[in-house]
């Protein structure tokens, strides 16, 4: 199964990633509503996109009373039916990664679909800082979560870095 694989080391910041992602879900360039995001850390001066990841114990699932999240069978994707969602944000306070959204216009919550198999971020980045490939690890999270621990640590310990 395809899965978006992170490589935090390559991105530069450039927010092609949200650009895409917003227009491909909504048809309006406003990173704003983008569901990847590129997280900037000061201290290290570098940036590492993150997103849903998809995740084998999906929380978000698990806590959604009327079963409005469930797995596309093609593509392996977590998705929001949005005709099935109330709205009530279980999902996003489930959620540990803060990945999955809520729309306060449309009342509904929202996340990463893999852009149906495609995912439009993938294509946008112009250094593969995101790819979308076949992997025998489920773990793509571990370099990003690495690079946070590191800046976690480093702020701890006020060093500049």
């Amino acid at each position: 199964m395809k899965q978006l694989v992170i490589h935090p080391e390559r991105c530069t910041g450039c927010m092609q990633c949200e650009l895409a992602c917003s227009f491909v879900q909504t048809g309006t360039f406003q990173p704003s509503v983008s569901v990847i995001k590129v997280h900037v850390f000061d201290e290290q001066a570098s940036m590492a996109p993150y997103t849903c990841f998809q995740c084998e114990e999906a929380w978000c699932m698990t806590a959604c009373p009327v079963n409005a999240i469930t797995i596309d069978n093609v593509i392996g994707a977590k998705v929001v039916l949005s005709e099935v969602c109330v709205g009530c944000k279980l999902c996003t306070i489930a959620c540990p990664f803060g990945t999955i959204f809520y729309n306060p216009e449309s009342n509904k919550a929202f996340k990463c679909n893999l852009c149906g198999g495609d995912p439009a971020c993938a294509h946008a980045c112009p250094t593969a800082a995101i790819e979308y490939e076949d992997s025998e690890t489920k773990d793509w999270v571990g370099p990003w979560a690495e690079r946070l621990n590191e800046s976690f640590l480093t702020a701890l310990a006020g060093e500049p870095s």
